[in-house]
This record gives C-alpha cells, sequence and structure tokens, in this order.
C-alpha cells in the first residue's frame, strides 16, 4: 500500500541573490520538497531561476553542518553551544585586553546582507570589540559605488537604480543581469523587462565579454578590463561640448567647468589604443545618449572591481546628471523603501568623512565605514607590533576563496589564535577553524528585505516568516553575535554591561522591523506585510534627490568634488599592456562557493573553464579544452581551456568562487568537480586607490598549454 504524504504550499522569498523572487514552497512532514515561482508576486511575476531550486538540497545537505564543532587536532568534534559560546567571547575579551582593540576582528560575507537580524547583531558585537579590524564582502563588491554615493549625495547607502521599466535607452558599463538577476538594481525576470525596453528603445552593452546580456543587446562593444574610466571621459568630453544642452541638475552644478577641463585630454582618438574602443564608437554612443527620450547609465562588478573602481562610478553618476537622467523618470532614480536606507546611512559620522581619513596600520589603505579592505587582511593577521589582528570572527563568508591571494591568505588564517567561522559546512575556510558555529539556512529563518529595499528598480518590500524548524543543533546569526556582544561587553565594563547587551537578546528582530517601518518614508505596517503574504509592489520610483542632499545640508550637486579631481589628477593613460588580462564571471547556476554542493547545480558540463579568445590561444598553440597554466605573480592553477571569440582579445576569464580541492575541505559534491580559485592568481596588492576595494579585474597573467 502506497503511503499519501499530506502536503502544503506556502509562499517565501529566494534569498540566493538581489532579485528578491517569490516562490512557491511545498512542504512534506514539515520539510520543503520542491520550489516554483509565485505566480501570484507582483513584483516578480513567477519568476524564477535554477538556484531557487536547490535551496532544499541545500537545507537536507547530509554534509550541512548541524551543531557546534570545535577543531580538536586535525579533526572536529561536537561541542554544547554554552560550551562554545562560552568560551569565544571569554577568548575574544581577553585578547582584546591583553593586546588591544585591535586584536579581535570580524569578516561578514555576502550572505549576511540577506540575513536582516543576523547583520544587526554583528553590527553590536563590532561595536563592542571597537578597533579598525573589521572586513566584509563590500570590499571585493560594491565599496566603489558606497564611496562614490557618499562623495556625490552625502549617504553612502543612496543608490541610483536605472527606472528600467520607464527608460528607452540603457547603456550597461560591466554589468551581466542576466546570469546575476541585477546585481545592485533589484529586476527580477530581467530578462523580460529588457526585452520589453528593447521593443521601445535599445539596449547596448560594454564589456570586455560578450556575455549573455550582451548577446541579447542591441549593440555590444568590446572594451580592454580596467580602462572604463577613459571610455567615460572620452564620453563625457563628446557629451561637454559647448552648445548641447544640460540635464537640469547639471545646469545647477557646482565644478561643470573643472570637470570639462579634466576631460579635455581625452579625446575618443587619443584613448582608442588603450581602451580597444575605436573613437568613432564612442562618438555614435554619445549620439545615442543625446537622441533618446529617457537614457541611463549603469555599471556593476566590472566597474567596481578594478583599479579606478571608484572613479568610474564617480563618472558614470556625473554621466547621468549630464545627460539629464539623475532623479528623472526613466533615467537613474533613488528609492522610497520601507526603511529608509539612505537615509540611515546619511546619519552615520563617517558618511561626511573624506574617503581615506583613516587607514590601515600597515600599507595605509583607505578606510571607509569603519572596515578595512580585504586587501588588509592577510598583512594585518602576519605583521607582529600594536594593532596585530589576533583573533577573527568570520560570518557566513569563505575568504580563502573570495579574495585576492586565497592561498597565502589561507596560511595566515590558520596562524591565528581564534578564528571562529559561522557557517553552513566545513569549507576551504572553515577548515581552518577553532570554531564552526552553524546557523538556519534558506526557508528556516524569516526574511525582510532590509537593505535590498533600497535598490529596487520599483519601490519594493515584504516580510515572509519562517517556513520549518532549522536543525535542533543550529542557532540564528540574531542571537550569537548578541551573546558574544555581550560576553565582550562583561569583559569590558564589568557583568552590568555585559547584562545590558543581554538583554538585547530578548528583543525580537520583528520589534525593530516594526518601528523602522513607522520611521520610514512609507505607510505600511508589519501586520500588513504579514497578512499580504507576497512582495508588497509600493509604486514606480519618484524623485527624491533634493531631499537626500538636504540631509547633509547640501542643495547642488558637485560634478567635481574634491576626491575625482585629485584621482583624475593622478590618471595616466600609459600604453596597452602586451600580455594578457585577467578578468571573473559567473553562471546563473552558481552563486558563491557554497552552492556548489548542490548535485543539480553542478550537474553537466564543466563550468571552470579558462576562455581565451582564438588568436591568443593560437599563438599559444592552446587548442579547446586542452589543459592549460594560468599564471601571475601571485601563484599559478591548471584549468581547461575553453577557446572562443566571445571574449575580447588579449583577455581570460575564468569563473569565481571555484577552488575545492584543498585538504580537509568536506563538500563531497563540490571535491569531485573541484575546479580552481581564480584568486589564487590575483595579487592582494592590487587595489583601487580612491576607495582601498579589491582590483579583481585586470589583472596581468601567462597562459601556458601543459602537455
Amino acid at each position: 500500500m502506497t503511503t499519501v504524504r499530506a502536503s502544503t504550499t506556502k509562499t517565501a522569498i529566494c534569498t540566493l541573490c538581489d532579485a528578491h523572487c517569490g516562490l512557491e514552497v511545498t512542504l512534506e512532514a514539515g520539510l520543503p520538497v520542491a520550489v516554483r515561482g509565485d505566480a501570484a508576486d507582483p513584483f516578480t511575476r513567477g519568476h524564477v531561476c535554477p538556484k531557487a531550486a536547490a535551496i532544499p538540497d541545500i537545507m537536507s545537505d547530509p554534509d550541512r553542518v548541524r551543531a557546534p564543532l570545535r577543531r580538536v587536532g586535525g579533526r572536529f568534534e561536537e561541542v554544547s553551544w554554552e560550551e562554545a559560546l562560552g568560551d569565544i567571547g571569554r577568548r575574544f575579551a581577553a585578547l582584546r585586553a591583553r593586546h588591544g582593540q585591535d586584536a579581535v576582528g570580524t569578516y561578514l560575507g555576502n550572505p549576511m546582507a540577506h540575513d536582516h537580524a543576523g547583520g544587526v547583531a554583528f553590527m553590536v558585537l563590532r561595536a563592542m570589540l571597537g578597533g579598525r579590524n573589521h572586513y566584509s564582502a563590500v570590499s571585493i563588491d560594491n565599496l566603489p559605488r558606497m564611496v562614490a554615493s557618499s562623495v556625490l549625495y552625502g549617504s553612502p547607502t543612496a543608490t541610483p537604480v536605472p527606472d528600467l521599466e520607464r527608460t528607452d535607452h540603457l547603456l550597461m558599463v560591466g554589468a551581466n543581469p542576466l546570469v546575476s538577476n541585477g546585481s545592485g538594481m533589484v529586476s527580477p525576470d530581467v530578462r523580460r523587462r529588457l526585452a520589453a525596453l528593447r521593443a521601445r528603445g535599445r539596449l547596448v552593452v560594454v564589456d570586455p565579454r560578450r556575455t549573455e546580456t550582451a548577446d541579447e543587446a542591441d549593440e555590444h562593444h568590446f572594451i580592454r578590463p580596467g580602462t572604463d574610466v577613459f571610455f567615460l571621459l572620452a564620453l563625457l568630453r563628446e557629451l561637454l561640448r559647448d552648445g548641447q544642452p544640460l540635464g537640469p541638475w547639471a545646469k545647477e552644478a557646482d565644478g561643470l567647468d573643472g570637470l570639462r577641463r579634466a576631460c579635455e585630454p581625452y579625446a575618443a582618438e587619443v584613448v582608442a589604443a588603450r581602451t580597444g574602443m575605436p573613437a568613432a564608437s564612442v562618438t555614435a554612443l554619445a549620439r545615442g545618449l543625446r537622441r533618446a527620450t529617457s537614457p541611463v547609465v549603469y555599471g556593476r562588478m566590472g566597474t567596481c572591481v578594478q583599479e579606478h573602481g571608484a572613479l568610474t562610478t564617480l563618472l558614470l553618476d556625473v554621466l547621468n546628471v549630464v545627460i539629464g537622467a539623475i532623479d528623472r523618470p526613466g533615467g537613474a532614480m533613488f528609492n522610497h523603501p520601507a526603511v529608509d536606507m539612505a537615509r540611515i546611512g546619511a546619519a552615520l559620522p563617517e558618511a561626511q568623512r573624506t574617503p581615506g581619513a583613516t587607514r590601515t596600520r600597515v600599507s595605509g589603505y583607505p578606510m571607509f565605514l569603519g572596515e578595512s579592505p580585504v586587501a588588509a587582511l592577510r598583512e594585518e593577521i602576519d605583521t607582529p607590533g600594536e594593532g596585530q589582528l589576533r583573533a577573527l570572527f568570520i560570518a557566513s563568508g569563505n575568504p580563502v576563496l573570495s579574495n585576492p591571494g586565497g592561498g597565502r591568505l589561507a596560511d595566515s588564517l590558520s596562524r591565528l589564535e581564534l578564528l571562529v567561522s559561522s557557517d553552513l559546512y566545513i569549507n576551504e575556510t572553515s577548515r581552518l577553524a577553532h570554531y564552526i558555529l552553524p546557523t538556519p539556512f534558506g526557508f528556516e529563518r524569516a526574511h525582510f528585505p532590509m537593505y535590498f529595499g533600497a535598490q529596487g528598480i520599483r519601490n519594493f518590500t515584504g516580510y515572509h516568516e519562517a517556513l520549518c524548524e532549522p536543525p535542533p543543533g543550529v542557532r540564528s546569526a540574531y542571537e550569537i553575535g548578541l551573546t558574544l556582544a555581550s560576553e565582550v561587553a562583561r569583559g569590558r565594563w564589568g557583568s552590568l554591561a555585559g547584562g545590558v547587551i543581554g538583554l538585547a537578546r530578548r528583543v525580537s528582530p520583528e520589534a525593530w522591523i516594526a518601528a523602522l517601518l513607522r520611521a520610514g518614508p512609507q505607510a505600511v505596517t508589519l501586520p500588513q506585510l504579514k497578512a499580504e503574504g507576497h512582495t508588497v509592489d509600493l509604486g514606480p520610483l519618484r524623485p527624491r534627490l533634493a531631499e537626500i542632499l538636504g540631509w547633509s545640508k547640501r542643495d547642488r550637486l558637485d560634478l567635481f568634488p574634491t576626491p575625482l579631481r585629485e584621482g583624475l589628477a593622478r590618471l595616466e593613460l600609459g600604453a596597452s599592456p602586451d600580455g594578457l588580462v585577467l578578468i571573473s564571471r559567473r553562471t546563473l547556476r552558481s552563486n558563491n562557493s557554497w552552492v556548489h554542493n548542490s548535485e543539480r547545480l553542478t550537474r553537466g558540463k564543466a563550468r571552470c573553464t579558462l576562455e581565451i579568445h582564438p588568436d591568443d590561444a593560437q599563438a599559444r598553440s592552446v587548442r579547446d579544452g586542452d589543459l592549460v597554466r594560468l599564471s601571475s605573480g601571485e601563484g599559478a592553477v591548471d584549468v581547461p581551456a575553453h577557446v572562443t571569440d566571445a571574449i575580447m582579445q588579449g583577455v581570460v576569464c575564468l569563473p569565481h568562487g571555484w577552488g575545492h580541492q584543498l585538504d580537509g575541505v568536506q563538500l563531497r559534491v563540490a571535491s569531485a568537480r573541484p575546479g580552481r580559485s581564480v584568486n589564487d592568481v590575483i595579487e592582494p596588492g592590487r587595489v583601487d586607490r580612491l576607495s582601498g576595494a579589491a582590483a579583481l579585474s585586470g589583472q596581468p597573467v601567462q597562459v601556458s598549454r601543459l602537455a
């Protein structure tokens, strides 16, 4: 006799990327067994990508850590939460007391942006620890964007977003939303939205690789990695010629004459050899922006993770101001989110400081908002003296794979007096930890888009409660962060202070979410969001730049602020490099390294391949499928070659997030198809001078065929 198991269907939100797709989740015996798109979600309309279907795989993965682990010799053993958190908290407090506030630090990984409660708890922990040794994935992701927003608008979290549903001309530089689902531009079902844009206007992509998005664009232009700043200066020069109309904000802006003079040396003909873009293409792109009714320019990872990331991001925004796209329907607009992150960012004490006012101990890299860039992490561990980093808490991060110089960073992490990793797996980083603390994942925790609501192509919000219980040996990041903060406070100021912080654990995240909603610019309440059950569409974007500028007592924009002026003064056009340079990529079935342990996301042909142009391959006697050595001054990896004309000549491309072959990794699926880490050949010292962000793109490399 067949037993029929009762099932229920509930709605949820996917938390694997920025898109926040609405989901319908089928549960049996309280566990998810199937995931599909929620057709009733007004924002995402049933769209879903392959990663969402894999959420139950990860939740039920036998490799998943389900209880606190302590490393004893060369193996891990289970330990109680009370013993683990008590020991960690006491040792953090003791190290801090003995060696100073810089002795203990934190590293927040990318998934923490999707854990609204955990993120707040770790901010409290950072405040209790003090010091400058705090790091996050921001400096290998969107730090130049935050620096540019702080400089131009007075708030690091005031993010101009393309008004994708009303623009008629989108110039996209260094972005691939058909794979990222709209990074920094929350736009679920972006394929349909871009198709609608093309039906009424034009999509133009500038990228060193003919990406999945470029394949569907009206135009694609190759550009050499790291030269976007010269392309944008040439484009601005064309648009700032006498007699050309200016946008309303540009007419009233400060610094326009200085900007015009700064652009003058960068004629399209002058920069063509450096960028690889013909002068005629630059002129045509400028003409297209001028002719469009509602143009907008957008850049993302490719414009951030390079040596001129902050300058490039500043120029992208300045370009939108000049063409009249800023704060205008169809252009680049600012959200009215349910929780006003732009206003919160403007209130931060460091938001009004000049970038680089505070610098790291060893190399003097610029710090921002109390964080040091990841480029400083290894040297702060390895360099003796006052302020040396001796203990680190890593929350949902895998810096050995995600940070430049990952191989040497692993050696440095292994020498820490105390390394704690909050993670789902024993991976390339957590294998080195003294403690591993497991947290809920997927549908085991509530979700509120506190940070991403400020980046939507429409105003949106929502609240979804947890659908199922986490494993009994798992605790929330909220509880972990506040417990450790209490222990550190107890060590600094005594039991009373520790008790006060400890009381915060009794305040549920729902309580402060409700308070933030009451203070926000949208008339929504938490009970309303709970009752809705889907994403709540709060309408199209509306102008609000004047309001944002007013928070920092500004009434106009400065198109040539000091960081831009000084950065351009140091800029050198230089000659094109003779050899190859490296860029990275991702695929629709990949996100961060931990999804590689899902069978359904890794099956099929190998994806960790080095893309190389046919002419470059022929010059090195490389054929498609050959094993090649990719090397630099930092290190070398051996990977299969994929010969394709989708990559620009002189450029090679290897995806990020791979490299699961290391000893001690307990990921059965990922270890069977380990790939190699692109960060093993990227030099940590290559950083954006203005923001301190890692320059992942444009690393000079060599490629040779292996027998």
